[in-house]
């Protein structure tokens, strides 16, 4: 599910879906997981809230611990379109990354405290699915 909780950024919610239904094949994961849409005001409330960061972010991940369910990935529209903006490609392909980003998260990878296996991993799938 590719739920748009912000009304800011206009979205392609399919693009997403498909992408997502795509990790879970390669990473032959039969668990679920929702991407939500968010604004920067939300996505800083959660920022503060889980992270005790006081600013927006592009990208959050909650695992959800359950054997069928593994959480959601949250992602600040806003923020996408800037950075797109900034790394001069589109929107959709700065979401398709940060859901990359957001899904390797919920399967445990950690890129702060790993030795560089997150960031190969997610190179690698941005050649696969991008």
């Amino acid at each position: 599910m590719v739920l748009n909780r912000q009304r800011k950024v206009k979205i392609n919610r399919k693009p997403l879906l498909e992408l997502k239904e795509k990790l879970k094949e390669e990473f032959s994961e039969k668990r679920d997981f929702t991407v939500v849409l968010v604004s920067d005001k939300k996505i800083k409330e959660l920022n503060r809230l889980f992270r005790g960061k006081n600013e927006p972010t592009d990208v959050l991940s909650f695992q959800a611990g359950q054997e069928d369910y593994l959480g959601d990935v949250i992602i600040s529209t806003e923020t996408a379109l800037r950075q797109a903006q900034q790394l001069g490609h589109s929107l959709e392909k700065e979401l398709k990354i940060l859901l990359i980003h957001g899904f390797l998260h919920l399967l445990g990878y950690d890129h702060e405290t790993d030795r560089g296996e997150m960031r190969a991993l997610e190179r690698k799938l941005w050649k696969k699915f991008l």
